[in-house]
């Protein structure tokens, strides 16, 4: 049996590194570095260059019509006297958080009329810079002393962090439009920030803007690739020296296996799962401003001991709101996720390397869709890869218990953070699906049904890729070229780590095969209306997580109990509407033996219905089901309101009392679930 196969490729990497002490920050000078910067190996296509199609085109216009295209109109604290609009209201993270998934939604669909909700709010900040290059909305003292914020009084601005996540939104606005605009205001900014950063540092305000500094780094080093301006490496070294020490803890362990023995109010913004995910592209980003290679080691060092320690079956760690160990009970909160997932698309273009790339996949493909509703107006703030109900209650979460309402679906529910930074995680995966390449070529890194526009070749010629596929459900795709002359260009293809051998047909006839968890490229002269196809055998395996916990898995995806669903209405004076949901069916089974010994013996595999462009992830759409049998354990009870994970021996096996019946049992897609088991333990 295979041990969380997906992370494989960066486990061998992750021993012999010694212990070193984690202080919160570290001091410039602390590694001879030059700053030389690397060309990334992919670099992202410009907004609205990749055009959704089918279901994930259908998953965006759902966000659209719920609260990603509404947020302004139905949440009051984006709403009200909007502070990015010069108002008196909201003027932290939650708008920019907003916009940073409905800007790239407004462009990836071509929504005029989103685009001109947003365009309001961008319009606004950029129209209003301080002549010192300050942005943002307007501080109290401003509106006391009626003195823009500038150099001399630095101390008078407000947070650094919040103006990381505009910059985002800036940088996204400027690919879909070119608006050149963006580049003065950063650079501007920029130099503010050289300015200013020694007298007031990140965290001069809150200790956010330190544990996620990265995110600043990340748009300096951008406009460095377009501007060549040498101060924005340096400005990049000195809010790296200022911020969070993520590639120091990644690369020396000793912060992980911290995390994973202590829940205390200590650094706990060292564990918060959120700043986790933001900090892991630190490592990638260092290695992009220096060329030291060591940062690469650092990353897959510390990615592969935070999914040992902290890993989930779904493809991420737990983080409620701490990383808080591999028990399948532990909760995951929806914004580690969508960060998480960005960080991991930076670390792609990055590093090339094709582990993240998986790792992407299967995070996006089972974590991501679980947790908001069918019309994405309702989430959680923490789901729970084994979660047999979703409801009030104290759970075993790290924050907070008196609240009681942290894993049932609503809009205010648990922390509105993940209600305004929800939004990028389809959108952001869908404008990465596809990257350019040396050479002039394209690389499909994701898979998904699309079409992509790019500019390819010696003479920069233009073609058009129809991307066909029901992927992740179906094994093949396809990918129909367009263009108005023959062009030679290099096109790159990712095979997943977890297909044995794929197979590459063009135009029909046989051309490659390839080995699971590389890159494959085909360097031809390509003409109009040529068909390549690439074909992923989709193995049922099983795969060992915590607690000697078995998960089955078919491609990308991982597959869950399939349990009929109750779901109750509920009204709190504080959060307003919410969901529960409960099972109407048993849950308490484990899987025998015989099952993780032979798996495609005994996991039957059915194609119900195609993944079409009406697809919802939910049970009444699931494309595939697997049919097995069980054992129920009669003693495996709710405690505290999860399921705690049966005792078992070294060998994997419960030998507590089972039902000596084998009942036939039916698994879907672990996105499609609401309530579910996807940790099995394994019975005799």
């Amino acid at each position: 049996m295979k041990r969380r196969k997906i992370f494989g490729l960066l486990v061998l990497s992750a021993f012999f590194v010694g212990l070193i002490p984690a202080d919160a920050s570290h001091p410039p000078g602390t590694r001879a570095d030059t700053n030389v910067y690397i060309a990334p190996v992919y670099k992202a296509l410009p907004l609205g260059a990749i055009k959704p199609q089918g279901w994930l085109k259908h998953q965006l216009e759902i966000m659209r019509d719920g609260t990603t295209g509404h947020l302004d109109e139905v949440y009051n604290k984006v709403k009200n006297d909007n502070g990015w609009l010069g108002g008196k209201g909201d003027g932290w993270e939650e708008t920019p958080y907003w916009l940073d998934g409905a800007v790239p939604l407004a462009y990836l669909l071509d929504d005029k009329k989103l685009q001109e909700k947003v365009l309001r709010y961008i319009s606004w900040t950029l129209q209003h810079q301080r002549p010192s290059g300050y942005f943002g909305p307007l501080t109290k003292s401003e509106r006391e002393k009626n003195i823009p914020v500038g150099v001399s009084n630095a101390a008078d601005g407000e947070d650094w962090w919040p103006k990381m996540v505009m910059l985002k939104v800036l940088q996204q606005y400027y690919t879909a439009t070119n608006d050149t605009r963006v580049l003065s205001f950063m650079t501007r900014y920029f130099n503010y920030q050289l300015q200013t950063l020694k007298s007031c540092p990140l965290g001069k305000w809150t200790e956010w803007a330190t544990s996620r500094g990265s995110e600043n780094i990340m748009m300096a080093q951008w406009l460095y690739s377009i501007t060549r301006d040498e101060k924005l490496l340096e400005l990049a070294s000195l809010l790296e020296s200022q911020s969070f020490a993520w590639s120091t803890w990644l690369g020396n362990r000793s912060w992980v296996i911290d995390a994973a023995a202590r829940q205390n109010d200590q650094h706990w913004m060292r564990r918060h799962g959120v700043n986790v995910g933001m900090g892991l592209k630190a490592p990638a980003l260092n290695y992009q401003r220096t060329g030291n290679k060591k940062y690469l080691q650092e990353l897959r060092t510390g990615f592969a001991d935070l999914m040992n320690l902290h890993g989930l079956p779904m493809g991420v760690f737990s983080g409620d709101e701490d990383l808080h160990g591999n028990a399948p009970t532990q909760g995951t909160e929806l914004c580690a996720i969508v960060e998480s997932m960005f960080s991991l698309e930076e670390i792609i273009g990055i590093t090339g390397d094709p582990a993240y790339m998986d790792a992407l996949e299967r995070m996006t493909f089972n974590a991501l869709p679980t947790q908001t509703t069918d019309d994405y107006n309702n989430k959680q703030y923490f789901q729970v890869a084994n979660q047999v109900n979703i409801k009030r209650g104290v759970f075993n979460f790290s924050l907070p218990f008196d609240r009681e309402m942290n894993n049932v679906l609503g809009m205010r529910s648990g922390y509105t953070c993940c209600l305004a930074n929800m939004h990028q995680g389809w959108t952001k995966f869908a404008s990465h699906l596809w990257y350019s390449t040396a050479g002039n070529g394209l690389a499909a890194l994701a898979y998904s049904p699309n079409e992509v526009s790019a500019k390819v070749g010696k003479n920069n010629t233009t073609v058009t890729i129809k991307e066909v596929t029901g992927y992740p459900f179906e094994e093949q795709v396809g990918f129909n070229l367009g263009m108005q002359q023959p062009v030679a260009f290099p096109l790159q293809l990712r095979i997943p780590a977890w297909c044995a051998e794929a197979v590459v047909v063009l135009n029909g006839q046989k051309l490659r095969t390839a080995k699971g968890g590389q890159l494959i490229t085909i360097d031809r002269t390509w003409n109009n209306h040529d068909q390549l196809t690439l074909q992923l055998p989709m193995q049922v395996t099983t795969s060992n997580w915590g607690r000697n916990s078995r998960t089955v898995e078919r491609g990308p995806i991982v597959y869950a109990l399939k349990l009929t669903e109750r779901w109750e209405k509920g009204h709190d004076e504080a959060e307003g509407d919410y969901f529960s949901v409960y099972p109407k069916d048993d849950w308490n089974y484990g899987l025998p033996e015989k099952i993780i010994q032979a798996p495609a013996q005994h996991l039957q595999v059915t194609q119900v219905k195609p993944a079409t462009a009406d697809f919802v992830w939910n049970l009444e759409h699931a494309p595939v089901t697997i049919t097995t049998t069980g054992k129920k354990i009669p003693e495996w009870k709710l405690v505290d309101d999860v399921a705690p994970q049966p005792v078992t021996d070294r060998n994997g096996i419960y030998k507590g009392k089972v039902n000596e019946q084998e009942e036939v049992i039916t698994l879907v897609p672990y996105g499609c679930t609401k309530v579910r088991i996807v940790a099995f333990p394994v019975v005799k």
